[in-house]
């Protein structure tokens, strides 16, 4: 059955009208038709079974007939803190994270980035939206706006909550000892993973002040985009998002 992503506030009564782009994926991708049965989640949790009453040249008109609760997502909330990628691969990266199940993505400018600033944010969310209704999720990421690593680690702007690991191609603590040091089920997690040129020891330092834990993902050096989303596999079958 199709799913699609509507925010809370686009339902009025036991009707639901869906417009603009979504209302086009419906009619000129799915094809869908009146009578088809399409199931919409609103980002919170909450997800309602509805059939569709109505297409018209402004968009679709879909009747709840039965809301449930999306119980799909990971017990551990995760942060991914990433440093700027170049071209294609924080597409990529954010993608198959959302796949995954983080809950919020952080994107930063470090000090050895590649690229200092980004126009993509919005692109980025949509692309955590369709990820997020492909891969059946209750919720959508938040891909916030990118920061400097600096400012993060010092609470200007976006914060990273809990405790969490900084994954360092260099030394670092094997993760089953990172992990071990942890509790069995925390409530929140950061995965903080560099650029192309790595972080320099500067942000090492003062992250691991802030309470990160300097972990390594083996002796291989693993590329940025293959880190973050080995980490995020790693850290979500430890606590149990892959069960």
């Amino acid at each position: 059955m199709p799913r699609i992503y509507l925010p809370v506030k686009n339902r009025v009564d036991h009707t639901i009208t869906i417009t603009g782009e979504k209302a086009h994926y419906l009619i000129s991708v799915l094809r869908c038709r009146k009578g088809d049965e399409i199931i919409i989640f609103d980002g919170s949790g909450h997800c309602y079974k509805t059939r569709i009453v109505g297409i018209e040249r402004k968009g679709v008109l879909a009747e709840v007939s039965e809301q449930f609760p999306c119980g799909n997502e990971p017990g551990v909330r995760i942060t991914l803190v990433l440093g700027l990628l170049k071209g294609e691969k924080m597409d990529m990266v954010i993608q198959k994270a959302t796949e995954l199940g983080v809950h919020e993505i952080i994107p930063v400018v470090n000090e050895r980035s590649q690229i200092r600033e980004t126009r993509k944010i919005s692109r980025w969310r949509k692309i955590a939206e369709e990820a997020s209704r492909q891969s059946g999720r209750s919720i959508v990421p938040e891909v916030r706006e990118a920061v400097q690593f600096i400012d993060l680690l010092k609470g200007r702007g976006a914060r990273v909550q809990g405790q969490g690991f900084l994954f360092y191609e260099g030394e670092g603590t094997k993760l089953s000892e990172a992990v071990a040091s942890l509790p069995p089920r925390p409530s929140s997690l950061f995965i903080m993973v560099g650029p192309e040129g790595g972080f320099t020891q500067e942000e090492i330092t003062l992250a691991q002040a802030q309470g990160a834990i300097l972990a390594t993902l083996g002796k291989r050096v693993l590329r940025a985009e293959t880190a973050a989303l080995a980490a995020l596999s790693i850290v979500q079958f430890q606590f149990g998002g892959m069960d």
